[in-house]
C-alpha cells in the first residue's frame, strides 16, 4: 500500500480560487482537477490522507453534495486530518479514520506526524520524523522537518513520503528549532 498526502482541497470553495489565485474558472473546474489529479496517482489499495480542509462553502453543509465529492476520491483507505474548515457533514463522511493529529509509519524510520497546522515540535522530532501540514496555502512551504503537503504548492496534486522527503532537503531550517530542540542538528 502506497501512502499519499495532500491537505486544503477545498472543494466546493468558489473564494479559495481568488484568495490562493488558483488557476481555475470555477469551483466545479477546481474540484474536477484536483479529482483528477488524485485518481491519475492514488491507487485503488492505497491510502489517502486529506490533512485538514477537504471541503468548504455552502456545498460543504450539503451532505449529498459531500458524499458525491468523496466518493470520487480514490483509495482503499481515506483519512481525514481535520482542518479548521471542516465540519459536521464532513466528518461525518465514511472516512478511515478521522483524527486531529496522528502518527503514520511510511517506510523506514520514524512516523510522519500528520497536523493540519505547523507545529514547531512533535513526537519524534528530534529522531527525524518529518511533520507534514497544511493550512497557510502557498504562503509557507515549510522547513527542513516541516513540509506543507498543500495543493497549492504541489501543482494540486497528491504527494509520497519520498517526495516529501526531497523537499524537505532544500528547504530552511526553521529559524525557531533551537528554541525549542536545542542541540539537536536535523
Amino acid at each position: 500500500m502506497t501512502h499519499w498526502y495532500t491537505a486544503d482541497t477545498h472543494f466546493g470553495h468558489e473564494n479559495i480560487i481568488k484568495h490562493c489565485a488558483r488557476p481555475f474558472k470555477s469551483a466545479n473546474h477546481m474540484d474536477a482537477a484536483i479529482i483528477g489529479n488524485l485518481n491519475a496517482k492514488v491507487g485503488p489499495n492505497d491510502a489517502l490522507w486529506i490533512v485538514g480542509d477537504f471541503a468548504f462553502g455552502p456545498k460543504a453543509k450539503d451532505a449529498g453534495w459531500l458524499n458525491q465529492i468523496f466518493a470520487r476520491l480514490p483509495g482503499g483507505e481515506k483519512h481525514l486530518v481535520i482542518g479548521n474548515h471542516d465540519a459536521e457533514p464532513t466528518l461525518s463522511l465514511p472516512w478511515s479514520s478521522v483524527t486531529h493529529i496522528t502518527e503514520v509509519a511510511d517506510g523506514s524510520g520514524p512516523s510522519s506526524v500528520l497536523c493540519h497546522y505547523p507545529m514547531i515540535t512533535w513526537h519524534r522530532a528530534r529522531k527525524g520524523a518529518l511533520h507534514l501540514f497544511g493550512h497557510v496555502h502557498e504562503q509557507w512551504m515549510g522547513s527542513r522537518n516541516a513540509v506543507n503537503v498543500g495543493v497549492d504548492v504541489w501543482g494540486y496534486a497528491p504527494v509520497m513520503l519520498r517526495d516529501v522527503q526531497q523537499r524537505a532537503k532544500t528547504l530552511q531550517q526553521n529559524v525557531h528549532w533551537s528554541d525549542v530542540e536545542r542541540d539537536v542538528e536535523i
